[in-house]
């Protein structure tokens, strides 16, 4: 099946759930069983039913069971959030004395995470270029476990030979992990390109209307169990009213990611022609660094990308621009209806890479509004820059 037919297909069954089209809430903690022998079963990994609320539902495991399919992998978890998801993902792979190696652009929380409570346990992480090629070999060390990749980068973008670097990584024995979030489940396929667990914030486009917070992890059969043990080890479970929700997003994911890819683009081209902007962070453009893997490795664009000026802005002048925006409000996350700007400064959170602009760069998230009524936004907003 396509990709729309599939989202809209998927796990509907109208011989389950009474017929219901949508797989209902299962709210539970106590889960019960109607004799010894079944309990037994269940100790001994017989039978599939969930133990134990913590463990999952109906509700979460059909949701599981649809990305899953949807990423062309064999299993999934989903988790409290995509921080959570990283957090399992990186401690089921690393013990106290490991290494592992991480892309500079990685987003900022998985930097603190290894900065702080990775290192606390004795784990070193060391940053690389995301646009290392071969010279990744140089960094791999005799503990080195993991690698954790991150494309195109958070923040600036930058596209990564993911199957490159992925060879590299499994020739040495590592675990490649990546961070699908922008691509989610539709735009790539991970496991084609080499990596072992893909990493999702299902609050961004798989949500899609701002309201949950869910991570997912997906895998092959061959790392699952080391990553159900470490999540029903440490907890970080999901409510099943919030994986209804994004179930229910699901449905209208590739909809909305055309619309988004559609405006989204419409605007990084305009701003390109802006006197004020030095360049547009976008994959689908031509300047953005790494454009050409992802012409090869991706199937398409959503509404997050950033641009810079040419110039740094007074703080004045730069409140003057944000606080009067319309429809490009402030705010943190992204992949939801909403359009939201963000002004940011790479320099302090990078280690291995060096920021080439002197000018002030924002990003962008393209939401679903009118793409004339953005621009017009914009550009009003970027007059008040020169006031």
């Amino acid at each position: 099946m396509r990709k729309e037919t599939l989202l809209t297909t998927i796990g509907v069954d109208p011989n389950s759930h009474e017929g219901i089209v949508n797989t209902p809430v299962y709210r539970a903690s106590t889960v019960l069983f109607s004799s010894l022998d079944e309990l037994e079963r269940m100790h001994r990994g017989e039978n599939t039913t969930s133990p134990y609320g913590r463990f999952g539902t109906r509700t979460s495991e059909d949701l599981e069971r649809s990305l899953a399919v949807l990423e062309g992998a064999d299993r999934a978890i989903v988790l409290a959030s995509g921080l959570s998801a990283i957090l399992v993902a990186l401690t089921a792979f690393v013990s106290t004395g490991d290494h592992i190696l991480v892309v500079d652009s990685v987003y900022q929380p998985v930097r603190i995470l290894c900065d702080n409570e990775l290192k606390r346990f004795g784990v070193e992480t060391t940053y690389f270029n995301p646009m290392l090629g071969a010279e990744l070999a140089s960094l791999i060390r005799p503990n080195t476990k993991a690698i954790y990749l991150e494309s195109p980068g958070s923040l600036t973008f930058q596209v990564q030979d993911i199957p490159l670097l992925a060879t590299i990584a499994h020739n040495h024995g590592l675990v490649v992990m990546h961070d699908s979030t922008w691509a989610t489940p539709l735009l790539a396929k991970p496991f084609d390109l080499g990596i072992d667990i893909s990493i999702h914030s299902a609050t961004k486009y798989i949500g899609g209307h701002s309201d949950i917070l869910m991570g997912v992890l997906t895998c092959k059969e061959a790392h699952y169990k080391r990553l159900l043990t470490t999540f029903r080890n440490t907890g970080p479970c999901v409510s099943p009213d919030t994986c209804y929700l994004a179930q229910r997003g699901l449905r209208t994911l590739a909809t909305r990611l055309k619309q988004h890819d559609k405006s989204g683009r419409t605007i990084a081209t305009w701003l390109k022609g802006r006197p004020e902007v030095e360049t547009v962070l976008h994959p689908a453009l031509p300047e953005c660094p790494g454009h050409e893997l992802w012409k090869r490795d991706f199937t398409g664009a959503n509404g997050l990308f950033s641009f810079v000026l040419k110039h740094p802005v007074p703080r004045e002048r730069l409140a003057a621009m944000l606080d009067n925006l319309q429809l490009f409000h402030m705010g943190y996350s992204w992949g939801g209806f909403e359009s939201l700007i963000i002004p940011f400064d790479p320099r302090p959170f990078r280690t291995s890479t060096e920021w080439p602009y002197q000018g002030q760069a924002f990003r962008l998230h393209v939401g679903l509004e009118n793409v004339e009524d953005l621009l017009t936004d914009l550009q009003l907003g970027l007059e008040r820059l020169a006031v």
